[in-house]
């Protein structure tokens, strides 16, 4: 799982660094050519981009250190914690989440942060476990239907 999160990263950080590399200066360039540059949106936006991506770039290489660093035996190997990935069923709709840090999180696609009120609820569950999670829209009730955790995957 940590290298699998790695590589996840370092994937991102490969198509990023392309994009950095190779297709924004060419458009840097392209709208160089349109004249004055205070006036220039295509210039603008092309800049712009360049740092959102320098910048998602030096996050993506911050985690991937820290994934490197991380002990794995703080992580619990039986209950749920970060790296887990969940199977659950809520009003009879079975979901896979995967518990991640907050700024993986992309509850659209499944990675729930363990800092979110519905991670921390299952942060020390077991399979089994009925999960009440606390959300400004109320409480969602889980069954842990399945757990694997960051331990079984390696």
């Amino acid at each position: 799982m940590k290298a699998r999160l790695i590589k996840r990263f370092e994937d991102e950080i490969s198509v990023l660094d392309r994009e950095l590399t190779h297709e924004l200066p060419k458009e840097i360039q392209r709208a160089r050519e349109h004249g004055d540059l205070r006036e220039n949106a295509e210039y603008s936006a092309a800049k712009e981009r360049q740092r959102l991506v320098e910048s998602r770039i030096s996050i993506l290489r911050k985690r991937v250190s820290e994934l490197q660093l991380l002990n794995m035996d703080k992580i619990p190997t039986d209950r749920a914690g970060f790296g887990s990935k969940l199977t659950v069923i809520e009003n009879g709709r079975q979901m896979t989440y995967e518990l991640v840090m907050p700024e993986d999180a992309d509850p659209d696609k499944g990675f729930i942060s363990v800092a979110s009120p519905v991670g921390r609820a299952f942060v020390g569950k077991e399979a089994g476990d009925e999960v009440k999670a606390p959300t400004p829209s109320g409480v969602r009730v889980f069954e842990l239907v399945r757990l694997v955790t960051i331990h079984d995957e390696e």
